[in-house]
């Protein structure tokens, strides 16, 4: 028999290898089905326990407050200035101002012990002997953790002590977000501009919104058990410290993060096949066989938006970093009135956002004629081109609003919809938010119009299948941030927010990196169909079983239950296991350029994927599970810690994966252009670099400080003027200034080779045919490739989703 025919043996391992495939689809069913399961049950956990926002909030003498209306129009109010952006709430949010929550709590909790200290003694508190000031301390505690809440009528009754200490607190904050001139000082320390909320109205409502968040933070859910808030922030003065369930649940987790860890490497040792042969790889690039389809051209112009939002992302950061030193200015300038730091900070965060999207968006459109057997389904390129513009329109109005919302320029009933909706990572206006879920949505529409007609074709399509299930999910959860609006209870915001920063961007995001670049490997024939499609099938369950219920770590200190706080402990250190497999999985990655000469062209964008699996390791497991554990988030949420996490995270993860893809797009789009090695190896290493010197020489000592702060002060203090402003801190805030600097020149080098790639593609061609040091340069395209592809597509090195037209 020729090697074309089946024989019995051949059938035989294909029917062998369904076997596997179908036992892999299930397990990753029912992780998905049983992990779901509990994201929703507890989520209307969330939605039913959530802290109650009193109808009324009156003295005991019966003098109104404030009300439902009144402490909403204050979250409103917090929205418009930037809200998250500009200081935190509960923890989320920026971290040069305070935690609004715990700074108010603190001045409200001092307020009310000088009153006190007044009334019972006539002396000030700090004048009081040790046995006075502990009988007060019990009173204090007993005042403000008792919870006075009656959920029949709807109304939180307070003392009148208490309702002087709120107004003392409100007048304090009321003048600080003006521009009371004896306060000026201190909102330079902050990174505040002068009179940030201008209205008076708006804002004594924004102080009815702080004192609520507080009142949850300090009042037992039930008597004698924890706070609202799980007994965070930190404060000694009123007993606030971690639960006993807050310890065991972190020491759960620990245990479950070593045996995660012992089981994957156990099976990785023991049950993992080793009888794969690897295919031998072609004499061609499998790629370059298919011929440029229009869509695939017109995407240069999305590489350079990504490049362009990636460059003015890099600055920002920098002029956002500097404002934590100066606060109101940049080397002496008054850039806050126009510029602020909120200001600053939320396009940093979008900028990203929408480059990295960019990134992955441009990936699959340079995918899907791949998928379609090298052609373009009908209209296509005007697809693509519409949703170029659409990308545009976003980017620009979202950034306009922002500023006329902060500025307070634009009308108070139209921040939320056109301007900031005040929550960190998405920031951008409602209206702008919708049309980004459209314009992803269309993505979706244009991508399933080039894999439909694949998956019709006989042939394996289980690697194509978990590729277009990642798609629709890319496609549809981004809609997960339309389930809450401008009024909605802020708990019940944060369930769904962090179902977009979490789930969607790293759950689904990181599925569908994960089968995009099998399904590359594979069709370029360096990998086999069958191990590329088994890989990914595990990597899937491995990532949602950790990473969907994980959404909850975000949540313990959130208005949630301690179910919400169980659960997101267990499974948020089941993420970390499968990271501890990707130094195995880069140096796969970085082992592939040396299986053809031709890999040397793609030699960057697989660096880039090798920096994806060291910061995944790193930045997302080292880091991230440093902060993880309730015990360790009790102290650490809100500080300095989180940033380092997140930029080893978010760029190191996804912003070197949405890098490696425009490279890899780029090498293709552009036949004739070559890296610029010198470029490229200061891209790559200074960006590296950069990254590490801004996260171990500023972001993390300055964390690290402050969990000590925090811990045995309060967060309040940690997050303090007092404290923030000390010398050894400011010293620490101008030393990130050489980590940025490095970093700036790398991302400057990778910008540069785009833009050159893009529109000078020619110029680094050598005469000599050669690239580098011996790598040569690829030959025309000629019949004995197409039999060399012929070959391999029968040796089963065809990804399958032409259907083996290809």
């Amino acid at each position: 028999m020729n090697g074309l025919t089946p024989t019995k043996t051949t059938t035989l391992k294909e029917e062998q290898t369904m076997g596997e495939y179908r036992k892999l689809w299930w397990t990753l069913i029912g992780i998905l089905g049983f992990t779901f399961a509990l994201l929703g049950y507890f989520g209307v956990e969330v939605y039913r326990k959530a802290p109650p926002i009193p109808d009324r909030v009156i003295t005991e003498d019966g003098q109104p407050l404030m009300t439902n209306e009144s402490i909403l129009d204050g979250q409103t109010a917090w929205q418009s200035v930037g809200g998250m952006q500009l200081g935190s709430i509960w923890g989320h949010g920026a971290y040069q101002a305070p935690d609004w929550t715990a700074d108010w709590l603190h001045r409200e909790l001092n307020a009310w012990l000088e009153l006190a200290a007044q009334e019972e003694y006539g002396f000030p508190y700090a004048e009081l002997i040790g046995r006075e000031q502990n009988a007060l301390q019990y009173e204090l505690k007993t005042a403000y953790r008792t919870n006075t809440y009656d959920a029949g009528t709807d109304t939180l009754v307070l003392t009148g002590r208490r309702a002087q200490a709120i107004a003392q607190t409100a007048d304090y904050y009321s003048r600080l977000f003006s521009d009371a001139p004896e306060l000026q000082g201190t909102r330079q320390s902050y990174a505040m501009k002068e009179n940030t909320l201008p209205s008076a109205e708006r804002r004594e409502q924004m102080t009815h919104f702080f004192f609520w968040t507080a009142w949850a933070a300090a009042t037992e859910r039930y008597e004698g058990t924890a706070t609202y808030t799980n007994n965070w922030p930190h404060e000694p003065l009123i007993d606030n410290k971690p639960t006993a369930e807050n310890v065991v649940w972190s020491i759960i987790s620990v245990v479950l993060l070593v045996a995660g860890i012992g089981a994957l490497v156990w099976g990785w040792a023991f049950l993992r096949k080793h009888d794969e042969e690897e295919p031998a790889s072609p004499a061609r690039d499998p790629i370059t066989t298919l011929e440029l389809t229009p869509s695939q051209r017109a995407l240069g112009k999305y590489l350079f938006v990504v490049v362009a939002l990636f460059t003015f992302q890099v600055f920002l950061g920098g002029f956002t970093a500097h404002y934590t030193i100066e606060g109101q200015g940049f080397y002496g300038l008054d850039t806050s009135k126009w510029f602020p730091y909120t200001l600053a900070r939320t396009w940093h965060l979008q900028a990203a956002m929408f480059w990295i999207a960019t990134g992955f968006l441009a990936a699959g459109l340079f995918l899907a004629p791949i998928i379609n057997g090298g052609k373009d389904p009908k209209y296509q390129k005007l697809g693509v081109d519409i949703l170029f513009w659409a990308l545009i329109l976003v980017v620009v109005g979202s950034f306009a609003g922002n500023f006329f919302a902060i500025a307070q320029i634009m009308p108070a009933n139209w921040s939320f919809w056109l301007g900031h909706q005040g929550y960190e990572y998405v920031d951008l206006g409602r209206l702008w938010q919708i049309a980004k879920f459209l314009g992803i949505v269309f993505w979706l529409v244009l991508m399933l119009r080039g894999i439909v007609s694949a998956l019709r074709q006989p042939g394996d399509k289980n690697l194509l299948a978990l590729l277009t299930a990642s798609v629709v999910a890319i496609g549809l959860f981004y809609g997960a941030g339309l389930f809450y609006g401008e009024r909605t209870h802020i708990s019940i915001m944060e369930y769904w927010r962090w179902w977009v920063v979490h789930l969607w961007v790293e759950g689904f995001f990181e599925v569908f990196a994960t089968a995009a670049l099998a399904f590359i490997f594979c069709s370029m024939g360096l990998v086999s169909r069958k191990m590329a499609t088994a890989a990914t099938l595990a990597s899937a369950s491995l990532f949602m079983l950790g990473g969907v219920p994980g959404t909850f770590h975000h949540l313990y200190f959130s208005g949630t239950t301690t179910p919400v706080m169980a659960i997101g402990a267990t499974f948020s250190a089941l993420e970390v296991v499968p990271l501890i497999v990707l130094g195995y999985e880069a140096w796969e990655n970085w082992r592939l350029q040396h299986k053809a000469a031709w890999m040397q062209r793609i030699k960057w964008p697989l660096l880039f994927f090798v920096a994806v699996a060291f910061w995944n390791m790193l930045g997302a497991g080292v880091l991230g599970f440093m902060i993880n554990p309730p015990i360790s988030l009790y102290y650490v949420q809100g500080l300095n810690t989180t940033p380092t996490h997140a930029h080893g995270a978010l760029f190191g993860v996804y912003g070197f994966l949405a890098l490696g893809f425009v490279l890899l797009i780029l090498r293709y789009i552009r036949p004739q252009m070559l890296f610029d090695e010198k470029l490229m190896k200061v891209a790559f290493w200074w960006m590296n670099i950069g990254l590490a010197l801004m996260l171990f020489t500023s972001l993390l000592p300055v964390g690290i400080i402050q969990f000590v702060a925090s811990a045995s002060e309060g967060l309040w203090y940690a997050r303090s003027e007092t404290f923030m402003q000390q010398p050894i801190l400011q010293g620490l805030r101008w030393v990130r200034t050489f980590g940025d600097v490095v970093f700036i020149i790398g991302a400057l080098a990778v910008t540069w080779q785009v833009v050159k790639g893009l529109y000078f593609p020619d110029a680094p061609v050598l005469a000599s045919g050669t690239l580098g040091k011996g790598a040569a340069v690829e030959p025309a395209y000629t019949e004995s490739d197409q039999a060399m592809a012929d070959a391999h597509q029968g040796e089963g090195m065809c990804c399958g989703s032409c259907g083996g037209k290809q």
